[in-house]
């Protein structure tokens, strides 16, 4: 299961070198920078570094779409350029979408800080990671910081990311979310169906679910 990693850039040249080497060591099959017109090295480094190397008008969204109709992969893993996967990710993200219903999903996030900062910096941003997980975990909404992975098909399918000018990210996952849980309907009404449900109830009880 091919995995291509697609990281957005705009005047990251000084971390994006070490988020592509960190990409690679992790497994990634592919490294796709798309920039959005840096005015510092970020295209030189990428040009360098990449598999890909794409630039397109500012804008985070638009990016990651670019990107995603240039990648191979079967997967694809959207991460922001200052962003580190820790080693053997990749290898957790393919197999967790061997699991056939799974649409995509995100990393935990841990907040990097210097060993010189105090005790109570240290302590703000660990409380910082942990709330951020808490939060996608009750609400299915995935920041793009926690590298957001999905299914290359469903990606196409429900149109990528929004090009909204904030939370593209966030409403992104939202729709996998629904996405996934309608996929899950559909087979429960198959399976209703298939042990004597009438196609009548199968469609009340999707128009239910559709707010109908």
């Amino acid at each position: 299961m091919k995995v291509s990693v697609i990281i957005p850039a705009l005047n990251e040249e000084t971390a994006l070198p070490a988020t592509i080497r960190a990409a690679r060591e992790a497994g990634a099959d592919e490294v796709i920078v798309v920039d959005g017109g840096s005015a510092d090295g970020t295209p030189d480094a990428a040009r360098l570094l990449a598999d890909i190397f794409l630039s397109t008008a500012p804008g985070r969204a638009a990016q990651m779409n670019a990107g995603a109709s240039a990648s191979s992969g079967e997967v694809l893993l959207f991460l922001h350029a200052d962003t580190l996967l820790p080693p053997e990710s990749i290898r957790a993200v393919r197999a967790a979408m061997r699991q056939g219903d799974l649409l995509g999903g995100a990393f935990s996030v841990r907040l990097g800080v210097s060993s010189s900062a105090s005790a109570y910096r240290k302590a703000i941003l660990r409380l910082t990671g942990r709330m951020i997980g808490v939060r996608s975990r009750l609400f299915r909404a995935y920041t793009g910081d926690q590298a957001i992975f999905v299914r290359k098909n469903a990606h196409d399918t429900i149109g990528g990311f929004p090009e909204a000018p904030l939370m593209e990210d966030v409403e992104f996952s939202r729709r996998i979310t629904r996405r996934g849980k309608t996929i899950l309907l559909m087979w429960g009404l198959r399976l209703g169906h298939f042990l004597g449900m009438s196609p009548a109830t199968c469609a009340n009880i999707y128009g239910w679910s559709r707010g109908r």
